[in-house]
């Protein structure tokens, strides 16, 4: 009996002088025929049903890889040059440019096309043309390039002026996480309230994993938005930023509180986030829940915890920690000699 085709160019270790290796290393390498068989099939068991985490006989889900390739091709568009990887003058810009535009058309319109597929699946659609659906929203997507480039332009000034570090806008494109987490953010969203499924997620995800600052795709953000820092910064989906809004590390607009139906599942939707208004400072590890408004002109203080609306131009802070201040002794060392 022939083996299955996964079995062909499984890799067994070959014997010498009529041993197979010796010790450690032989006993990791031994995975025999019957042994990768009894494994696969063991494997292959836990897919039966349709639990989520398995993809069987359907269209093919939207590659992560391609995705974030896209996203390259994008920030070539909004940031020409500063990528270094492609040369950009006065001369060619326009070529370079269209190139892009042309290969980002192409490759997120069969991205799309996947999302969409797997949508209707889901959703068991039999009139979809999601071929179509992809071209067209890759197009929309192209049209918002230059109100986005336009919002990033006040981001970085957001970050140049709020920022005593920063030297250039150069430096800050170049290495500040925030603008990398916003600019994604404002591809994304541009994905997200046109319905595109998992696509959005999986930008979102990429620049979270990269800057440590997550942001939901659904979230609605103003102009001149900056992040001091970033890490640890968590912005939950219905939240409402505003312009000239600037937070620090460790800030969270998160949900206060879930509700559940009659089998204690969550119900997902509606408001459940902040709204942050106009020329708000939140600073470091500030924690604000629910569905609460942060009034225009506020300071939101560091460490604090708010589930409550705050008025337009009121501080919030917590009161200051008892603090022990014990002065170090030096403590010295006898020595007894030998004798």
């Amino acid at each position: 009996m022939s083996r299955p085709s996964y079995m062909k160019d499984c890799l067994i270790p070959k014997r010498r002088n009529g041993r197979l290796g010796s010790g450690r290393a032989a006993a990791g390498r031994n995975l025999t025929n019957q042994r990768l068989g009894t494994l696969v099939e063991r494997i292959v068991e836990t897919y039966q049903g349709d639990s989520g985490i398995n993809f069987i006989d359907a269209a093919n889900l939207p590659v992560r890889g391609q995705i974030l390739g896209i996203l390259e091709l994008l920030f070539e568009v909004l940031f020409p040059g500063h990528t270094g990887n492609k040369a950009v003058t006065r001369s060619n810009v326009r070529y370079v440019i269209g190139d892009i535009l042309s290969q980002v058309y192409t490759e997120l319109a069969e991205q799309a096309k996947r999302a969409y597929q797997y949508q209707c699946r889901v959703q068991k659609c039999e009139r979809c043309d999601c071929e179509r659906m992809g071209w067209n929203v890759a197009l929309e997507l192209l049209d918002s390039l230059p109100r986005i480039r336009e919002m990033l332009k006040g981001d970085v000034q957001a970050a140049f002026e709020g920022d005593p570090a920063a030297r250039s806008y150069e430096e800050i494109v170049i290495s500040y996480p925030c603008i990398t987490a916003i600019a994604v953010h404002r591809i994304a969203y541009e994905l997200h309230v046109r319905q595109v499924p998992l696509i959005p997620r999986i930008m979102s995800e990429c620049a979270h994993t990269k800057t440590g600052i997550d942001i939901h795709p659904g979230a609605r953000i103003g102009r001149n938005f900056f992040i001091d820092h970033g890490t640890g910064v968590v912005i939950g989906e219905t939240s409402v930023i505003g312009n000239n809004v600037k937070i620090y590390q460790g800030t969270t607009l998160g949900a206060l509180s879930f509700p559940r139906d009659e089998r204690g599942r969550i119900i997902k939707g509606g408001k459940r986030h902040p709204t942050i208004e106009d020329d708000v400072t939140i600073y470091a590890e500030a924690t604000i829940l629910g569905d609460v408004t942060i009034g225009k002109g506020a300071v939101i203080g560091g460490n604090t915890w708010v589930k409550e609306s705050v008025s337009p131009g009121v501080t919030v802070s917590s009161p200051n920690p008892d603090l022990i201040y014990r002065k170090n002794e030096k403590k010295t060392r006898t020595r007894t000699r030998k004798t």
